[in-house]
């Protein structure tokens, strides 16, 4: 029967101390050291739609259990809690403080499925405190934090995986292998697109914060703000102040595949076309409908299509990727792989054994039992994790490239070691946000 392990060996190096949002953490913490049958104990921050897959996901694994739930919506969690009675047949405790939750040792790894300007913060906290971290995509809020969480990744020695799923689906591991040994010849163009048809935010008015929410916590480390009612619990990823906008909401998923298929990393160079087309009047504050191509050598290149407000159907889906060889083709999603010849006539098809949603809220099925387990497993057994936070940060930062050359309104060049764009200075000024007094992540 499985048991709960003694704390026997550290693994991050002795040192000074991390003070952020009032705790502090010494570097010489130790994390819990697991055996390849051990009980994984886990906490998940921000309950209200994604954190459902993970809840499943983690209750696909017999030796994990869920621990915490923690969110500071108390309608979010009173919700929740019945959800999980009914999906899992136990209730986590509940901690609305997030920070609490770090300072039990009982708990192994959290998984983050908060606002995204908490992603980053939050992770390097839980890094600090000794706990392996599942953060969902972006892991960034901007490229100094891209830059900060893979530095604290590094430093605590602990398992960090992105939840960009779709790297733990068979078809798409099969299609890189095959792309691998040139089965569709030299690949050089990656196309990865998205669509929905995402109505008007509206106007949001100034209005009490409800009693059930703690908005000074859902804030954190984003300079404070003036409540407003378009903006929780969803509509924050159309706000600078919190959200990242459709690229990274959604298009961290296929600009990822292109790029593993293509075995590139940092882009020469990145342009972006695009703009807000519909509902000009309402508060979203990215643009709705974007082209970005980022540039390799060899001409080598990805596209990420993006249309927020304007579905094509039938002919093309909500989401996926297309990689062009020269010769062949193969198209992947969540759930298939189709390969092509030169003529576009059809090869060979192939299919997820278990179906993940692709463009709802929250994206469940199995590719989150694959990558959760494979999140497991690298805690376990040390072995190699399907999005280590070193590699997933590249894509993010692709994101992020994307939104600053859509900023700029000019092509970006770009230093493929460190992927600070060269020579502008506009362009750069959004490499690093402003924080709230006290909540600024550092090393």
């Amino acid at each position: 029967m499985t048991t709960r392990r003694n704390f026997i060996k550290k693994t991050t190096a002795g040192g000074a101390a991390l003070t952020l949002g009032g705790l502090v953490y010494p570097y010489s913490v130790k994390a819990n050291v697991l055996g390849a049958n051990d009980l994984i104990n886990c906490a998940i921050i921000g309950v209200r739609s994604r954190a459902k897959a993970h809840v499943k996901a983690i209750n696909a694994d017999p030796n994990a259990k869920i621990l915490y739930n923690c969110d500071v919506d108390d309608v979010i969690i009173k919700k929740h809690n019945i959800w999980c009675e009914n999906t899992i047949g136990y209730v986590p405790k509940v901690e609305k403080d997030f920070r609490k939750i770090l300072e039990d040792k009982d708990v192994d790894a959290v998984f983050i499925a908060t606002p995204e300007h908490w992603h980053a913060p939050m992770a390097i906290m839980a890094l600090q405190a000794g706990k392996h971290v599942y953060v969902e995509k972006p892991c960034s809020h901007n490229p100094y934090e891209n830059d900060l969480l893979v530095a604290a990744q590094k430093k605590y020695n602990l398992k960090v995986q992105m939840g960009n799923q779709q790297r733990s689906a068979e078809t798409t591991i099969k299609a890189i292998k095959e792309i691998r040994e040139g089965i569709i010849g030299e690949v050089y163009k990656g196309q990865a697109y998205y669509s929905n048809n995402r109505k008007s935010i509206g106007n949001g008015k100034k209005v009490p914060v409800p009693n059930t929410l703690d908005w000074k916590m859902w804030q954190g480390p984003a300079p404070k703000e003036t409540y407003r009612d378009n903006v929780h619990p969803y509509n924050w990823h159309w706000f600078r102040t919190w959200g990242t906008g459709e690229i990274h909401n959604n298009g961290t998923h296929e600009i990822d595949i292109c790029r593993w298929a293509l075995g590139v990393d940092l882009p020469n160079s990145v342009t972006s076309f695009g703009g807000k087309y519909a509902f000009q009047d309402d508060d979203w504050e990215f643009v709705d409908n974007q082209q970005v191509t980022f540039a390799y050598d060899n001409n080598k290149f990805i596209t990420w299509t993006g249309h927020s407000r304007n579905k094509m159907k039938p002919n093309m889906p909500g989401r996926g990727i297309t990689i062009y060889g020269t010769k062949g083709t193969i198209q992947l999603d969540r759930n298939f792989y189709k390969r092509y010849d030169l003529n576009g006539n059809p090869i060979a098809f192939d299919f997820e054994k278990s179906t993940s949603a692709t463009t709802n809220t929250r994206g469940e099925g199995g590719l989150d039992v694959n990558h959760v387990g494979n999140f497991f497993d690298a805690i376990r057994k040390d072995i190699s994790l399907r999005s280590d936070i070193r590699d997933a940060s590249i894509s993010t930062m692709l994101c992020h490239l994307g939104n600053m050359a859509q900023d700029a309104n000019e092509t970006l060049k770009v230093d493929r070691k460190t992927g600070k764009v060269l020579n502008n200075e506009k362009a750069m000024k959004n490499w690093k946000r402003e924080y709230e007094p006290g909540w600024e992540p550092k090393l």
